[in-house]
This record gives C-alpha cells, sequence and structure tokens, in this order.
C-alpha cells in the first residue's frame, strides 16, 4: 500500500494530526475537508478550491499545495481568525466537524477576495471584513454538517466576516457582552486577506522548470498513468498490462463515496490532464462541455447564459456539497447513471435540455442524444464519455423547469424524484390559449435504471391547449407510466411526487405564468424557479435575533465565556 494510492485523509492520519476527520468516506459530511491549490504557470495564476480529501487519492496531487486547518493556525504559529471567531461564537462542541468547518469558511474567504473580484457597487469591504456576503457566508457550510451546534454559532462565526453583516444580529460571543456592549469589528480577530501563503514559491519554481519536459504516459513506481490525449490514453487501453478489473480510470473519484472499492487498484489511469476532456465551447448553436469538466466549473459556465442554461445552473449548484461538486466531473456523474444504474440529478435535467454526447470507442467516435446513450447496455471501461453538448433554446416561448424531493434539499442526498420539464409553446391568436408545440418531460430516481421520458404522455400533450380537462387527462396518463421496480422504498410516495411536479408545471403553463409556483414537498424542498417578482427562497438570508437579559443574581452563570478546549 503507498500513499500514492490512498486517500489524502487517511494519509494525513497516518501522522498526529488535529486536522481533518475521519468519519463515512463518502464525501457527504464535511469533516475532512481541505483546500487545494493549482498552479497554471502559463498564466501565472493560483486556483484554489475546497475538497472532500477522504475522496481524494494522493496520486492525483501531483504538483498541487494542500492546506488543512493546521496549515491556517496552530498552537505554534497563533491561530486564524477563522478558528479564533469560531471558538468565540462558541461554534465547536464535540469538534469533529470543527476542522472542515475551519477550511469551507477559510475557503469561501479565499474565493471572495481574490484578486479581481469585486463587491456589490465595486467596492472595498470595510477593514476588517471581506468582500463575503451574508448570503454567501451562509452557504459557505451549507455541505458540512454538525449534530451538536445547531449550526446558529457556526453562521454567526461565518458572517462575522460579511462585509454586509449588521453585527448587532450576531448571537452570544465571548468578543461583547450581549445587550451592554456594543457590538464592534474591532473587538474580533483582526482578519485581513492574503494572510496566509496558499502555495508556496518552491513549487511554482519546481513546476516552471518542468514545463519544457514531454508529459509522458509512462507509469512510475507509484502505477499511476497521467495520459496527455486520447491517443495515448488508448494506447495504455492496448497495452498487454491493462485490466478493467486491476486498473481504475479516475477524473476525481469521487463516485468512491457511492460505489466503495471492495479492493486497491493495481494501477490508476488520471485523465484529467487530457485536454479534448476539458473543452468549454460556447457558440450560437449552444454549450459544449467536456467530460472532465468540474460540477463547480459547469455551474458557472450555465449561469452565464441563456434561461435554460440558467435554470440548469440552479438544479446542479443542489447536487451534492461544495466541496464534492469541487471535484466531481459532469461526465462521471452521467457515465455513473449509464454504467451503474445511479439516480442522477445532473442527467434527468441534461436529457430535458435535449443534450448529446460524444463517446469514444474502441474502434470509432459516436454522437448519441443522452436518451439513447442511457439506454444503451452499460459502457465498457475502455468506451469514454468525450463531451456533452447542450443546445441553446433561446428565450421565446420555451419554459424550462426542473424539481427535486431529497431527504434534505441541499447537499450529499439522493433524490427521491428528480424531474426536468422542457415546452415549447405558441398562442392561438383566436382563442387566446396557450398551445404545447412540443415538450419533454424527464423522471428519474424513482425506482429505475436510469432515466427516461414520459413519452406517452409528451404525445397527448403535443398540440393541446391547456386547460383543466388536459391536465387532469395527462395526471392519469402519468400515473400509469411512472412505474416504480419492485423492492423500490415509498413507491406511491415518488409516483405522488412526479404527478405534483408535472401539476404544477402544467398549471403554471394554464394561468399564464412564466415561472411554475413553487410546489412544496413535504420535507421542505421544492421546485426550482420563483413566481414572478418574487424572490426565491434559496436566496432569501436567514435573520434571527437574540434577546438576553443579564443580571447578577446567578453570577457567573449566564456569563459568556470562550471555550477553553476551542484555545488550545
Amino acid at each position: 500500500l503507498t500513499r500514492r494510492r490512498r486517500c489524502w485523509s487517511s494519509s494525513a492520519r497516518a501522522r498526529p494530526s488535529g486536522g481533518p476527520s475521519s468519519a463515512a468516506a463518502k464525501g457527504g459530511c464535511g469533516a475532512c475537508v481541505v483546500l487545494i491549490s493549482k498552479y497554471d504557470p502559463a498564466t501565472d495564476e493560483v486556483t484554489e478550491f475546497s475538497a472532500s480529501s477522504c475522496l481524494t487519492l494522493v496520486g492525483s496531487l501531483n504538483h498541487c499545495s494542500v492546506t488543512t486547518s493546521e496549515g491556517i493556525g496552530n498552537t505554534r504559529d497563533g491561530y486564524h481568525p477563522v478558528q479564533q471567531r469560531l471558538a468565540g461564537f462558541h461554534a465547536s462542541q464535540c469538534g469533529f466537524c470543527t476542522p472542515g468547518m475551519c477550511m469551507s469558511i477559510f475557503s469561501s474567504l479565499v474565493k471572495a477576495d481574490k484578486p479581481g473580484t469585486t463587491t456589490a457597487g465595486d467596492h472595498a469591504p470595510p477593514p476588517g471584513f471581506s468582500k463575503l456576503t451574508c448570503a454567501e457566508a451562509e452557504h459557505a457550510v451549507s455541505g458540512n454538517l454538525c449534530r451538536c451546534t445547531g449550526y446558529r454559532p457556526i453562521l454567526d462565526a461565518c458572517k462575522s466576516f460579511a462585509a454586509d453583516v449588521d453585527l448587532e444580529d450576531l448571537g452570544l460571543n465571548s468578543f461583547w457582552k450581549k445587550g451592554t456592549d456594543r457590538a464592534d469589528v474591532g473587538k474580533l480577530p483582526e482578519y485581513s486577506s492574503g494572510s496566509v501563503c496558499t502555495f508556496p514559491e518552491f513549487l511554482k519554481s519546481e513546476i516552471k522548470g518542468q514545463m519544457n519536459d514531454v508529459p509522458a504516459a509512462i507509469a512510475g513506481e507509484d502505477g499511476w498513468y497521467h495520459p496527455r490525449s486520447i491517443q495515448e490514453l488508448h494506447s495504455l487501453f492496448d497495452s498487454n498490462w491493462f485490466d478493467e478489473n486491476s486498473v481504475k480510470i479516475v477524473a476525481s473519484n469521487t463516485g468512491a463515496g457511492v460505489y466503495k472499492d471492495q479492493d486497491l487498484y493495481d494501477k490508476y489511469i488520471d485523465i484529467k490532464g487530457i485536454a479534448e476532456l476539458s473543452v468549454i465551447d460556447r457558440n450560437s448553436k449552444g454549450l459544449e462541455i467536456g467530460a472532465a469538466v468540474s460540477i463547480s466549473k459547469a455551474i458557472e459556465v450555465f449561469s452565464d447564459g441563456t434561461p435554460v442554461f440558467r435554470k440548469i445552473a440552479s438544479h446542479l449548484s443542489k447536487v451534492a456539497s461544495p466541496f464534492v461538486r469541487n471535484t466531481a466531473t459532469v461526465g462521471g456523474n452521467v457515465i455513473m447513471a449509464q454504467r451503474l444504474q445511479f439516480p442522477s440529478d445532473i442527467a434527468t435535467v441534461l436529457l430535458a435540455a435535449g443534450s448529446t454526447v460524444t463517446i469514444q470507442t474502441a474502434s470509432k467516435m459516436l454522437c448519441l442524444t443522452l436518451d439513447e446513450f442511457l439506454e444503451q447496455p452499460p459502457c465498457d471501461a475502455k468506451t469514454i464519455l468525450l463531451s456533452i453538448f447542450v443546445p441553446d433554446w433561446g428565450s421565446d416561448n420555451v419554459i424550462f423547469e426542473t424539481s427535486r424531493v431529497a431527504p434534505r434539499p441541499f447537499g450529499n442526498a439522493v433524490s427521491y424524484v428528480n424531474s426536468a420539464f422542457l415546452a415549447r409553446t405558441s398562442g392561438d391568436g383566436a382563442s387566446g390559449e396557450l398551445i404545447i408545440e412540443d415538450i419533454c418531460l424527464a423522471f428519474g430516481a424513482y425506482g429505475v435504471d436510469h432515466t427516461t421520458r414520459a413519452r406517452k404522455v409528451e404525445e397527448f400533450l403535443k398540440g393541446q391547449s391547456v386547460s383543466a380537462p388536459v391536465i387532469l387527462e395527462a395526471v392519469r396518463l402519468l400515473k400509469d407510466t411512472i412505474m416504480p421496480s419492485e423492492g423500490t422504498t415509498h413507491p406511491e410516495y415518488r409516483v405522488s411526487l412526479a404527478v405534483s411536479f408535472l401539476f404544477s408545471f402544467l398549471s403554471s403553463l394554464g394561468n399564464n405564468q412564466i415561472e411554475p409556483a413553487k410546489a412544496i414537498a413535504p420535507n421542505g424542498s421544492c421546485a426550482n424557479g420563483s413566481m414572478n417578482g418574487q424572490v426565491a427562497s434559496e436566496d432569501l438570508q436567514i435573520r434571527s435575533r437574540q434577546e438576553l437579559v443579564f443580571n447578577d443574581e446567578y453570577k457567573p452563570v449566564g456569563k459568556p465565556i470562550t471555550k477553553s478546549g476551542a484555545e488550545l
């Protein structure tokens, strides 16, 4: 067992450490979050992102810098303001989740204060604050789980860095006495951006020195191969040693959080360095995204586009946790849906958007609709998904909605049901009714092998004007179409969710609304989108206020004090 074949958190725990905590190794709790930094010598830029160390293979970190909670502050060098404020706001109890919380907050600060980013109005933040907003601060730890604090003190510590925070709204802390002392940023541990070096200069020099070296796909003693082109990859496939049972092809390894590797592989092929798999090409016809593009990068690209693209970005932001999306790839998610019947939200959304995929088999290159690709027999290890193309539907007479219900609305939770609907409509000049010219209804995760289209319902709705009888008939047809397989948990509940998604979508068309009303699910999840003129609930800040009355009757009981263990 070599270190380069282990997950980073496992290697880190081989030495005495108070940093990344080990839990279920599924990337769902955030206790092991670290900051990974990559350097591009061509542009002299460093890119930082948070990641789950439990899912990150050490062999994939060549020429990367890893910053842990000890790296930003420790007993020898002093604590970072993130750590000090978490302690001061009593945001740590058992402490198991605290290192991951620290790094998620620190990662958000690094991203917000990156040179070139600006706050609203292009103003620099006041002294002691970052460019982070309260809304961004609340999402900074959205993937980190805590079973002790109830999250409020953690959010208070995180929001204390936000430029638009009202310090009086923050809860009990050891920096000022609530109710008597004035809340002042000067009483908080001083924060200044750039105080922590995330990528050392010696590593930059080493990378620059290797720029002229010709990359090779020859493995070293560690058993890792790094092909730089599809041709090199197929050369590896044709090698005598290649055996799909002992060789693992990886781009991020986040799939191991869902499907555990029973045994270690003898060899690994890292495909992140293949340029063809990282393409992002936007043109008048649509957007092509390489299979190795991360989900976070895809969200960023889709967000700057047409209404359909923005809806896709909104739904993708609810998939997994930020530190998983930063490394997980769009292609890897779709491949798991095709090969392993993973209940993918991404496959459902892209299917409804009319996406096509380009794949490379051992003998030829194929371009298939995503629907055709998912219905094929599971791909073998030598079939590579190259890219996904999403057409540009424009904004005229096209309505696109996505929905999901999961045990948790955000983070590491697979959907009970997910759906995506795209309809092209026109108005009847004589009657003024809305006519459905074409429609695609995609449903997934309800107990089938892969995302499917409700084709009978689609055929019925084409050419129909939206009315109550039409909606009721569509619902009846859908109930006969959505059939969870035997052994699926809560089948009636899943069917009812699918029906409610369709009913909400069609009802909104009948009411001439541009966007459907939110369908509130029993667990608090809701369909994407918002009513005209209303703000989506996920954009609202979580605001609360705690009023405390102090007296000396039971002094010092009730006096806020710093948790001594958090300072050690």
